[in-house]
């Protein structure tokens, strides 16, 4: 397969549909933790200004704790106000018109904006693993009772679109992309919803449930409108949903930057991992969420989910949410074959044309994050194989 070339992506990096932008989060420095001494001298980035954008989901939470904790600062950057978004769509729109820097981005939609929209995107890092999970209404028993009913996803590039479909497919139930329209007793529509309007919609009885980010999940639970029925961790063990994506040129052009964003990334996700009792109350400041809700995403047991059905991998020793940088290839190749089984809205003749193992190799630049995790201990700080390798595990 021929390399997409820089003039073939300025060529095609047509913008999103117009959509409004909402308010800015406000930059919070706190006090730096002892997790690693920050650098007496940082190397001094060619343009110091980061622009981040993100959604109120705790999939943002490395990117939100790193400027929380001052740790672009201690790289030498200066960040600005961090700007949230509602939907998948904003946000893409505002990183492709250069509005923003950085943003924290599904992974599926990395795929379709550099391969359908030919976009000059870059996968840089993970910002998270797992911290999705399908919600349903609380008398909801089986998958086969979604016949006929309505569940939301947040955009159909998505991770959450691929498990969604994959439970479908071994309940032998057929998904209807949007419309209007009667369903027969083996099909479910499925709906795209901003992730904050999903719970209105449960609540209001619009839709039967929806597979998302948290807080949303947990949301639920705490406000006692819908139950956790599945995570998607417990279906593709220690998955990532929102990747670190910055633009190629920037890459090229101003790597120390680059490698100074990673850096502090990396370091936020080490903190995160080591004070899960102290990062909802963080991030609460940044999310426009009951701390109950995030708390409950960082630290709930999960005993109780064990037993009820919603965690079935019992083996694979699951997090809720959990946090390592390293964009495994495995997980790359493994994630467009998913896509290609994956109904979707739209073109989606480009997807059958893509060699999975290449696209792990042109959408993702690991450089900056290997070098940032092997400054901070190597894989091992974060649990994983000194190898740079894993086997991906999927099991509905």
């Amino acid at each position: 397969m021929s390399r997409l070339t820089r003039r073939d992506f300025l060529r095609g990096g047509a913008a999103f549909l117009g959509l409004s932008l909402l308010g800015c989060s406000r930059s919070l420095p706190l006090s730096l933790p002892a997790t690693r001494e920050a650098p007496t001298s940082p190397p001094q980035p060619k343009d110091e200004r980061l622009r981040i954008g993100y959604l109120p989901i705790t999939d943002a939470s490395a990117l939100l704790i790193a400027d929380a904790l001052g740790y672009y600062k201690a790289e030498g950057l200066q960040p600005e106000p961090l700007i949230l978004f509602r939907g998948w769509s904003q946000i893409a729109e505002a990183f492709q018109a250069g509005q923003v820097d950085v943003i924290h981005l599904l992974m599926p939609a990395a795929v379709w904006m550099r391969y359908f929209r030919r976009f000059p995107v870059k996968v840089v890092a993970w910002n998270h693993v797992n911290g999705s999970a399908f919600t349903v209404r609380n008398n909801l028993q089986s998958l086969e009772e979604l016949a006929g009913q309505a569940v939301a996803i947040p955009f159909w590039y998505s991770i959450h679109n691929v498990v969604l479909q994959t439970l479908l497919r071994k309940a032998k139930l057929e998904p209807v992309l949007g419309g209007t329209g009667s369903l027969n007793d083996r099909q479910v529509r499925l709906l795209v919803m901003n992730p904050p309007d999903m719970l209105p919609a449960l609540a209001g009885g619009q839709i039967a449930g929806y597979i998302v980010a948290d807080p949303f999940n947990a949301l639920a639970e705490v406000k006692g409108v819908g139950r956790v029925f599945r995570f998607t961790g417990d279906v593709w063990r220690d998955h990532a949903c929102c990747v670190v994506a910055m633009r190629e040129e920037d890459l090229e052009e101003r790597p120390e930057w680059a490698q100074a964003v990673i850096r502090a990334v990396v370091r936020a996700q080490l903190w995160l991992r080591a004070n899960r009792h102290e990062a909802p109350q963080v991030l609460s400041r940044y999310l426009p969420h009951p701390v109950e809700a995030i708390a409950k995403v960082f630290n709930a047991p999960l005993e109780p989910y064990v037993a009820a059905g919603a965690i079935r991998n019992v083996q694979w020793q699951p997090r809720w949410i959990d946090f390592q940088p390293y964009p495994y290839p495995s997980y790359t190749a493994a994630l467009v074959q998913a896509l290609q089984q994956t109904a979707v809205e739209g073109e989606v003749e480009f997807l059958k044309g893509l060699d999975p193992t290449w696209v792990a190799r042109d959408l993702v630049e690991d450089r900056f994050v290997r070098r940032a995790v092997e400054e901070a201990g190597g894989p091992s700080v974060f649990d994983q194989p000194a190898s740079w390798e894993r086997e991906e595990a999927i099991d509905a």
